[in-house]
């Protein structure tokens, strides 16, 4: 079977097993490549089918709906999707996307594929003119309760430019690691932002290998610059993995204190382990722990900083969790409040009188966000409220976060 049928093949097998909710669509491209032995050619054509085909859902919907009436199974509609996002938005030559999409299916379908696609070979500029009539989150594929949340709290033209954000691929960007002992041999470091540099083209795995260079989009620093850490600090990173967080924080303390870095499941602090002794990190130690339960006795009132990167809907960041804003649904968010609450609740224990702590999110939702830390810091007389910042791709240009700074008097 010649290569170029896999790529359609490994497309629409990925879509299935992410439609059946097994998989994250980060994971689907490297899985499905090595399963079908994809090229490297042939494996940047199927990341752009996945994630162009995920990222346009809603507005391929709406294509098919014009061009097949009826109902379709999960496989028919996936392989539809497969070819109209390749004859529509990635304008690959008509006969490459028909036949070859078509050679995907299962022989009792191939005929209502080939169909449809050729129709919309026809139509394809009857189809795209009549793209300007439909609704912004149809134009933009995202689900009607979060582009109607989002005029609310920001407007509609701020909502408007979220969703477009959204639509465009995301930047690659690395940090310099100072603790390693080489120069940084990168260029074009962002502008005002020492020590991130966008990265074009290949990611130059040699740097990552030896930790001159850790991937992390420049939104990550605002938590950290807020903490402030300081050499000879004692310090706790409560939701860690995969520790890029933790890196920064460690740069901030020089390596002198200590970092204590912990996640929930266990499964991934060999990852985080393995992450920060890449980058020279010398001050970390690595524990397991539920922050949703009572610390250890012993970590009461010991530490002087704490950050908690708390689990959150992720709105900030649907630019690179592609697949998010059709798994979130609108009680989701109200529904992490009381486990964010009590993470927080859990770890002012651990707080040492005139201590610390920042609250951080990658949300753009206000109830998780400022709402959550007003009314926390209304029911713990203990501490204030010193300051809160929100980022927001429309205006920063960045991935979304949100960031409080809370002080144990």
């Amino acid at each position: 079977m010649p290569a170029k049928h896999n790529i359609r093949r490994a497309a629409h097998a990925a879509l299935h097993s992410w439609g059946n909710g097994h998989d994250y669509a980060e994971t689907l491209v490297e899985r499905h490549a090595q399963r079908y032995q994809l090229s490297s050619p042939d494996r940047n054509l199927l990341h752009a089918i996945i994630f162009g085909v995920l990222r346009n859902r809603r507005l391929l919907d709406h294509f098919i709906s014009k061009l097949r009436q009826g109902k379709l199974d999960h496989d028919a509609r996936d392989l539809l999707r497969i070819g109209l996002f390749q004859i529509l938005i990635l304008n690959i030559a008509d006969h490459a996307a028909v036949n070859e999409t078509v050679e995907a299916g299962k022989a009792n379908i191939r005929g209502l594929i080939n169909a449809v696609l050729r129709r919309a070979t026809g139509q394809r500029g009857q189809l795209l003119e009549k793209i300007a009539e439909l609704s912004p989150q149809e134009q933009l594929s995202h689900p009607d309760w979060l582009f109607k949340r989002w005029r609310k709290h920001y407007g509609a033209d701020n909502a408007i430019a979220l969703m477009q954000w959204n639509q465009e691929p995301a930047e690659n960007y690395a940090r310099y690691n100072p603790l390693c002992n080489e120069p940084c041999e990168l260029e074009n470091e962002l502008e005002g932002v020492p020590g991130f540099y966008p990265i074009e083209g290949p990611i130059p795995m040699p740097l990552i290998r030896r930790g001159v260079i850790y991937i992390q989009d420049p939104a990550t620093r605002h938590c950290v610059e807020m903490l402030a850490p300081q050499p000879g600090e004692t310090v706790l990173d409560a939701c860690a993995a995969p520790g890029g967080k933790a890196a920064l924080i460690a740069v901030a303390m020089e390596n002198k204190g200590l970092l204590i870095a912990t996640d929930s499941n266990e499964k991934r602090l060999p990852r985080l382990e393995e992450n920060l002794t890449r980058l020279h990190i010398t001050c970390a130690k690595i524990s397991q722990h539920d922050w949703l339960q009572p610390a250890p006795p012993e970590w009461h009132e010991f530490f002087d900083a704490i950050l908690l990167d708390v689990p959150c809907s992720n709105t900030g960041v649907l630019r690179r969790r592609i697949d998010a804003r059709w798994r979130l649904l609108p009680n989701d968010i109200e529904a992490l409040l009381p486990i964010q609450t009590s993470i927080l609740t859990n770890a002012l224990a651990c707080l040492k009188p005139g201590g610390r702590i920042v609250y951080s999110t990658c949300s753009l939702e206000p109830e998780e966000n400022i709402d959550l830390v007003k009314a926390f810091v209304a029911a713990h007389p203990e501490v204030k409220l010193i300051a809160h910042k929100q980022i927001t791709p429309f205006k920063d240009q960045s991935d979304g976060a949100f960031c409080a700074l809370i002080r144990k008097d």
